[in-house]
């Protein structure tokens, strides 16, 4: 069960969320075993993001979140591909996107532990 939790200085539409969204569920495949069937996306637009103690007019600090854990080279290709995905869509420049990965050792749906 992944999760991903975006904040972005930039207002989003409607057509912008559905599209990063299906994106997302694209570039989750690149771990193995993940898919966008059991993806959980999330945004949280218009945000005033700081850093070095500027205000960014473009920013995102993305969280991605994975049931159980990933080689290093499956989160830099999924960090390669959602920079890239947020540079071409919301105008963010790559360098202006932070992304964490967590990996959930314990991960409780519908009342109970995966």
């Amino acid at each position: 069960m992944p999760f991903i939790n975006s904040k972005v200085t930039v207002k989003l539409s409607d057509r912008e969320k559905d599209l990063l969204k299906s994106k997302m569920g694209e570039i989750i495949k690149e771990f193995p075993g993940k898919t966008e069937e059991w993806l959980m996306v999330s945004f949280d637009d218009d945000k005033n993001i700081y850093f070095k103690g500027q205000k960014m007019e473009y920013a995102a600090f993305v969280e991605v979140k994975i049931l159980g854990s990933a080689e290093k080279k499956y989160k830099n290709k999924v960090a390669d591909l959602i920079s890239s995905l947020f540079k071409e869509t919301l105008n963010i420049p790559k360098e202006s996107i932070y992304i964490t990965f967590e990996e959930i050792k314990d991960w409780a749906w519908n009342g109970e532990l995966l």
